[in-house]
């Protein structure tokens, strides 16, 4: 149950990632050999460790962004991180039957 409460986020982290990802370059990623299996190895990229220290900020910044759509108490607007804490709150209610529906206001953004 929650993979399908994450689905309805998904769109915005991908979005976000889809956008991010257009300004890297080839130099902002290092090569490791690792260990596939017994007595294989093969070469992976990674991100260097600037742009993943970049990456994260970036991303944790984008939790904070303030949107529009109503506290379930305090009524004013809200930033992502709270409102995917306030759905996930009201789709348990719904389950435990203490509420009669759950419309995710996600759909508002």
């Amino acid at each position: 149950m929650v993979c399908d409460f994450q689905e309805l986020y998904r769109y915005l982290i991908d979005d976000f990632l889809i956008q991010y990802c257009q300004k890297f370059r080839k130099r902002d990623f290092i090569v490791k050999v690792e260990t596939l299996s017994r007595g294989k190895k093969g070469k992976r990229e990674y991100l260097d460790n600037s742009e993943t220290d970049d990456l994260m900020k970036q991303l944790n910044q984008y939790f904070e962004t303030r949107i529009e759509i109503p506290r379930i108490r305090v009524g004013q607007g809200q930033t992502f991180e709270t409102l995917i804490n306030e759905e996930a709150l009201l789709l348990a209610r719904f389950i435990r039957e203490d509420d009669r529906d759950w419309i995710p206001r996600i759909d508002s953004l």
